[in-house]
């Protein structure tokens, strides 16, 4: 298990960093940079990391997100990739495994409930839930009713599906004609539906981000965090980055932009231009702990 402690030599220098435009997002900042050995910083995976793609298993980490993690990862305590994937295909699309400088990398996938850790390739995945068996036998016949628009598919997560649109001739018309019959359907198997960018996703109650988040930097003893992120299955970690706050715990809300998403940006304390912003804070962040 990774802990927080004293960062090994770290000299902050005078690189600019963008200026959060709250006091407590300026604060986080201040606290990060002044002592990175004590700091984790944690990312969504698509749209953060990588474009989002009309075909999710063609998503790719953004041609400099691991140099950037590569840079700014052996000055922190930790670094967190959490994702709704299954952890191996982050770990694979993000092309982590064997990355150098990424021994203080773990990627959270399933919303938690799967761990990989960069330092000793080891996976932790338990069975998937029975209700998602159940839904799974299920989803089908519900949407050829629905009579589902062509484009509509669904991904199996494993632990969770997700119902996309966007490959639909109109995915926003898609998504309202599924949208309350997807929910309904979680509803009857004790699961949730989490409407998402073109995308409803049916999963477990109490597994989010935000879970994931919390117990991640509270087993690391972070002294502060930050997390980024586009979609809103990002929001629960966004409230657990405010909860720590209330404990004590800065911590900096980054939105990487998207004109289909503006409740992110509306709780955000720094928004940067999708993956390649995020790509460019991750970088300049590095250089100033230099």
């Amino acid at each position: 298990m990774v802990t927080c402690g004293p960062p090994a030599g770290s000299v902050p220098g005078m690189v600019a960093v963008p200026t959060p435009r709250t006091a407590p997002g300026r604060e986080a900042l201040d606290a990060i940079v002044a002592e990175p050995g004590r700091a984790v910083v944690a990312v969504d995976f698509d749209g953060t990391l990588a474009p989002i793609v009309a075909d999710p298993e063609q998503a790719r980490a953004h041609p400099g997100a691991v140099p950037a993690l590569s840079r700014l990862a052996p000055r922190l305590c930790a670094v967190a990739v959490i994702t709704g994937r299954p952890v191996e295909a982050a770990v694979r699309y993000g092309g982590f495994e064997g990355a150098a400088g990424l021994d203080h990398l773990t990627v959270l996938g399933a919303y938690g409930a799967e761990r990989w850790d960069a330092a000793t390739g080891t996976v932790r995945r338990p069975e998937p839930p029975v209700e998602i068996e159940n839904l799974r036998r299920e989803l089908p016949t519900l949407l050829e009713e629905l009579r589902a628009p062509e484009g509509t598919w669904v991904e199996d997560k494993g632990r969770a599906l997700a119902v996309h649109t966007r490959r639909a001739e109109d995915p926003a018309g898609a998504f309202a004609l599924l949208r309350e019959p997807l929910a309904a359907l979680a509803e009857r198997h004790g699961l949730r539906a989490e409407p998402g960018r073109m995308v409803m996703e049916l999963r477990p109650h109490g597994v989010d981000k935000g879970a994931a988040l919390a117990e991640f930097v509270r087993a690391a003893g972070a002294g502060a965090v930050l997390y980024a992120g586009d979609d809103l299955g990002d929001l629960a970690a966004f409230s657990a980055v405010e909860k720590l706050r209330g404990e004590g715990v800065p911590g900096l809300l980054v939105c990487s932009g998207s004109d289909e998403v503006t409740e992110l940006a509306e709780r955000a304390d720094l928004t940067v231009n999708g993956p390649a912003g995020v790509v460019d804070l991750l970088e300049r962040l590095a250089d100033s702990l230099r």
